[in-house]
C-alpha cells in the first residue's frame, strides 16, 4: 500500500503537481512512518512549492532515520538554502559529501550555498524593479517612455530585474537615475559643469515635487554592438547551423556526417552542451557505447561549469545510463546503470528516466535469479529442509526450503514442503500462498491440493477445502490423503447441518462466514432473502425452492457457515 502511494507521489512530482505529490507521500508515510525515502521525497515536493519550513522538517526526519544516506543531507541543504540559512546549508552539504564525496548534486548544492553566503547584501532599491509593474510605470511616464525604445537601456533594466545588486553598476547612466526616480515617486536632479557654481556634487532628491516637462531632445540612436558580443553571436549562429545539419544527417541515418557536424559545432561554440549530447546519441545508435559514455561525461562536466539547464544535464546522465545498460552482461553490470539513472533523477524527475530505472532494476533482479539458479543445490537444500521438518525444527526447515526455491523457482516440491512448514507454524496465509504456487507450477501434483486443502481446513473454510480436495481427486482419484480430507470436511459440514455445534463454535463460524464475500452476496440477493423467509413462514413455497439445485447449493453454504440452522 505504501509503495502504491509512493508511486502516485512520484508520478505527481514528475508531472509538476507538487501539491498532490505531498498528499500522496503523506499517505505513504502514514503507512510506513520509518521509511526515510518517503520523507526525502516529501521534502523535495515541499521545496518545489517553496514551503521551506516543511521541507526542512522532512529533511531533518530523513537524516534522523538514515544518517548515513547522502541524499538526506542534499534535502537538508536545499531546505536551509531556501530559508537563506547559508551557514547551515554549507554544513549540510559538507556532511553529505563526507559520506559520498563523488555526489554531483551535493557538490553543486555546496557551490550554490557558498556563493550565497559570500554574496553582497541586496540593494535597498531592489524591490522597485520587481515584476511587470516596473515596465508599466516606465511606459506611463513621459520622461521615461522613450527609453524603452533603446535596446541598451532595456537590457540594463532586465539585468537589474534579474540581479538588483547590479544597480550600482548603472547609476552613472542618467536614464537609469531618471527611471529610479519615476519608480520611487521622487525626482532626482543632477548638476553638470555647465550649471551655476556652488551646486552640490551629489544628486539632490526632492520628494513629490511637480515635474515641469521640458522639450525633449531627439532620442539617441542605439549604441553599436560591442565587437566581442557581435562575434560571439555570429559564432553561435554558425554553430546552430552545424547542429541543424547534424540533426538532418542523423534522421537520414548518416551517422558519420552527423558526428562531423556536431563536432564542428562543438569547436565553434563550447558553451552549449546540446552539441555534445547529440553526438553521444549518434554514438549510441552506432553501438559505440564507450564513445557515448565519454561524451555524456564531458557534457555533464561542462554543464556543471556553465551552470547549464539541469534538464540538459539529466539528459546526458540518462543517455549514459542507456549506454551502460547496452553493455551490461551480468547482474553486477547493472549497478552503475541504476546509479546513473538515479543521479539523472536528482537533476530532473523525467518519467522516461524513471521508466528506464525500473527496467534496469527489473533486469538486474532477473539476471541475479538466473545466476543463482542451480537445481542440484536446490535439491540439496530441500533435503536439508526435510530433515529439519522431521525433527520438528520448522523455522530451520523454512529457511532451507526458501533457499531451495531461490536455487530452483520452478520446483513445486519446495513450495509444497514450505507450505506444510507454514501450516505447522500457524502461518496460514503464507502456507496458502505456497500451496497455490505449487498447484500453479504443476496442476497434476496431488501434494499441492493436499497442502491447500489442509490450510483451508485449519482456517475452518470447510466448503473451500472440500472443493480443493475434490479438484485434486480429479488428477489422482485413489489418493488416500485427499480422500481423508474429503471425509473430514463432510464430518464438519454435517455437524453444522445437524445443529451439533457448541455455542462457541457456532459464534466463531458465523463470524467467519459473514466475512466471506460469497456469503455476503447470498444474503443480499433479493431472491435468496425471499427463500429464507419462505423457509420460516411458508413451508409449501420452501419445498419448491428446494428443487432448484442452485438455491440448494446456496442454502447449503449458509448452513455450513452457521448462518442458517436446520432443526
Amino acid at each position: 500500500m505504501a509503495d502504491e502511494a509512493k508511486a502516485k507521489g512520484n508520478a505527481a512530482f514528475s508531472s509538476g503537481d507538487f501539491a498532490s505529490a505531498v498528499t500522496h507521500f503523506t499517505d505513504a508515510i502514514n503507512l510506513a512512518p520509518t521509511n526515510h525515502v518517503l520523507f526525502s521525497n516529501r521534502s523535495a515536493a515541499h521545496a518545489s512549492l517553496h514551503h521551506y519550513e516543511e521541507a526542512l522538517s522532512d529533511a531533518k526526519k530523513t537524516v534522523e532515520l538514515k544518517p548515513d544516506w547522502a541524499k538526506g543531507y542534499s534535502r537538508l541543504g536545499a531546505a536551509h538554502l531556501g530559508l537563506n540559512h547559508h551557514e547551515e546549508a554549507v554544513e549540510a552539504y559538507s556532511k553529505g559529501l563526507e559520506i559520498d564525496p563523488s555526489n554531483e548534486a551535493l557538490k553543486s548544492g555546496l557551490a550554490d550555498a557558498s556563493r550565497s553566503r559570500a554574496a553582497p547584501p541586496p540593494n535597498p532599491f531592489g524591490d522597485a524593479f520587481k515584476g511587470p509593474e516596473m515596465w508599466a510605470k516606465l511606459t506611463a511616464d513621459p520622461s521615461t517612455r522613450g527609453f524603452l525604445k533603446q535596446p541598451d537601456f532595456v537590457n540594463m533594466m532586465q539585468e537589474i530585474q534579474r540581479n538588483p545588486s547590479s544597480l550600482n553598476l548603472y547609476l552613472k547612466d542618467q536614464r537609469v537615475m531618471q527611471s529610479l526616480g519615476v519608480l520611487l515617486n521622487v525626482q532626482f536632479r543632477t548638476q553638470t559643469g555647465d550649471e551655476a557654481e556652488g551646486a552640490q556634487e551629489e544628486d539632490e532628491m526632492v520628494v513629490n515635487e511637480p515635474v515641469v516637462e521640458k522639450k525633449r531632445e531627439p532620442e539617441p540612436e542605439p549604441e553599436p554592438e560591442v565587437a566581442e558580443e557581435k562575434e560571439k553571436k555570429e559564432r553561435r549562429e554558425k554553430a546552430l547551423k552545424e547542429k541543424e545539419m547534424g540533426n538532418a544527417a542523423y534522421k537520414k541515418k548518416d551517422f558519420e556526417t552527423a558526428i562531423k557536424h556536431y563536432s564542428t559545432a562543438m569547436e565553434i561554440d563550447d558553451e552549449d552542451i546540446s552539441f555534445i549530447t547529440n553526438r553521444a546519441a549518434v554514438h549510441l545508435e552506432m553501438g559505440k557505447y564507450d564513445e557515448c559514455i565519454k561524451d555524456c561525461d564531458k557534457a555533464v562536466e561542462r554543464g556543471r561549469e556553465l551552470r547549464s539547464d539541469y534538464k540538459m544535464v539529466a539528459k546526458a546522465l540518462t543517455r549514459k545510463g542507456t549506454a551502460l545498460g547496452k553493455m551490461a552482461k551480468v547482474s553486477k553490470d547493472y549497478e552503475p546503470v541504476i546509479e546513473t539513472y538515479q543521479k539523472a533523477l536528482t537533476e530532473h524527475r523525467n518519467p522516461d528516466t524513471l521508466k528506464r530505472l525500473n527496467e534496469a532494476e527489473r533486469a538486474k533482479k532477473e539476471l541475479e535469479q538466473q545466476e543463482y539458479f542451480d537445481p542440484a543445490i536446490g535439491d540439496e537444500e530441500r533435503e536439508k529442509g526435510n530433515q529439519f521438518f522431521k525433527e520438528q525444527k520448522y523455522p530451520d526447515a523454512v529457511r532451507h526450503y526458501t533457499e531451495a526455491i531461490k536455487r530452483n523457482p520452478k520446483d513445486p516440491r519446495a513450495y509444497s514442503n514450505r507450505a506444510a512448514c507454514y501450516t505447522k507454524l500457524g502461518a496460514m496465509p503464507e502456507g496458502l500462498k505456497d500451496a497455490e504456487k505449487c498447484i500453479e507450477l504443476d496442476p497434476t501434483f496431488s501434494k499441492g491440493y493436499s497442502r491447500k486443502g489442509a490450510v483451508q481446513f485449519f482456517m475452518k473454510e470447510y466448503d473451500n477445502a472440500m472443493e480443493t480436495y475434490q479438484e485434486g481427486l480429479k488428477h489422482d482419484p485413489n489418493n488416500q490423503e485427499l480422500l481423508d480430507g474429503v471425509r473430514r470436511c463432510v464430518q464438519q459440514i454435517n455437524k453444522a447441518n445437524r445443529g451439533d455445534l457448541t455455542p462457541e463454535e457456532l459464534k466463531e463460524r458465523q463470524a467467519k462466514g459473514m466475512q466471506d464475500p460469497e456469503i455476503q452476496n447470498i444474503l443480499t440477493d433479493p431472491v435468496m432473502r425471499q427463500v429464507l423467509s419462505d423457509l420460516q413462514e411458508n413451508p409449501a413455497a420452501a419445498q419448491k425452492h428446494m428443487q432448484n439445485p442452485m438455491i440448494m447449493n446456496k442454502i447449503q453454504k449458509l448452513i455450513s457457515s452457521g448462518i442458517v440452522q436446520m432443526k
